[in-house]
């Protein structure tokens, strides 16, 4: 059985090699299997997709909620998992910090953190007191016995602030305060993720899925990007299934859909895999 320490140092290599890898996100366990058994090498959690799947809306997970779900996505997969973990959860550096230990205790070898809070009208925590933030959670990242790839987020582009010089200068803090990857969401042009990876010495995380960032592999790979992740992008797809579902029974009153789903044999075959032997 692979040890959490062998688990992170592979997950820190995948970071340091000569090419991008893709970190999909599922939201929960069935997904998370589905993505191990199709050869990726890492795995991300996405807060939406888990938010959605449970009928709530975005920011209302607890942290006990997300760690769980981590958790079981860990020990599914079998392989290096990232959390996304919002703000940590925590108004206080202290709560920060602990949230950074209480994900590795779920089995999470990387995590991010990001510079904006969900759920309030100026969601974008000022400079000083984010910058104060990524230092807590790299002393909790610090403190453990393996390394914990933090990843730190400026979330700009999100919340309607499109400002690429500021977006670097918060990434080039969070670097400063040992932030081991940097990530910018909501960027759509090409020529600013080349600007914002020539200006770190970090790695680089971008999103692919939100609108206007349709970037491919190869395009990413030339601006030097090392990884590119989903987000919820997934979730949503699958949900897309269900809605073109409902809309052909109530519209037309045929199943066809049905034509097309993945077999119950290979999905059976696929969660039986590795069970736990039964005892009689």
């Amino acid at each position: 059985m692979t040890t959490q320490h062998e688990t992170a140092a592979s997950f820190k290599a995948l970071h340091e090699a000569s090419t991008p890898f893709i970190i999909p996100n599922p939201w929960d366990a069935g997904s998370a299997k589905y993505l191990a058994a199709r050869g990726f090498k890492a795995l991300a959690t996405t807060s939406a997709g888990l938010v959605f799947s449970k009928a709530r809306s975005e920011g209302a997970l607890s942290r006990d909620e997300v760690l769980e779900n981590a958790k079981l996505i860990v020990e599914t997969s079998g392989l290096p998992v990232n959390a996304d973990l919002e703000d940590c959860y925590a108004r206080d550096l202290d709560g920060v910090a602990d949230t950074i230990r209480l994900a590795a205790q779920a089995g999470l070898v990387g995590g991010s953190i990001e510079d904006a809070r969900q759920g309030v009208v100026d969601p974008l925590y000022g400079f000083d007191e984010a910058l104060d933030r990524v230092r807590a959670a790299v002393e909790g990242a610090r403190s453990l016995p393996f390394h914990f790839m933090l990843t730190a987020r400026c979330e700009n582009y999100l919340f309607g602030k499109p400002d690429l010089a500021d977006t670097i200068k918060r990434l080039q803090a969070f670097q400063d305060a040992g932030a081991d990857v940097l990530y910018a969401p909501g960027l759509t042009q090409l020529d600013d993720v080349r600007s914002l990876v020539s200006s770190v010495d970090r790695p680089v995380n971008v999103v692919v899925g939100l609108p206007g960032t349709q970037f491919t592999l190869a395009e990413l790979a030339s601006a030097g990007v090392q990884r590119i992740s989903i987000g919820s992008a997934l979730f949503r797809a699958a949900f897309t299934a269900v809605v073109d579902a409902a809309d052909e029974m109530l519209d037309h009153g045929t199943f066809s859909f049905a034509g097309n789903a993945t077999s119950f044999g290979s999905l059976n075959d696929l969660f039986a895999a590795h069970e736990p032997l039964k005892t009689q």
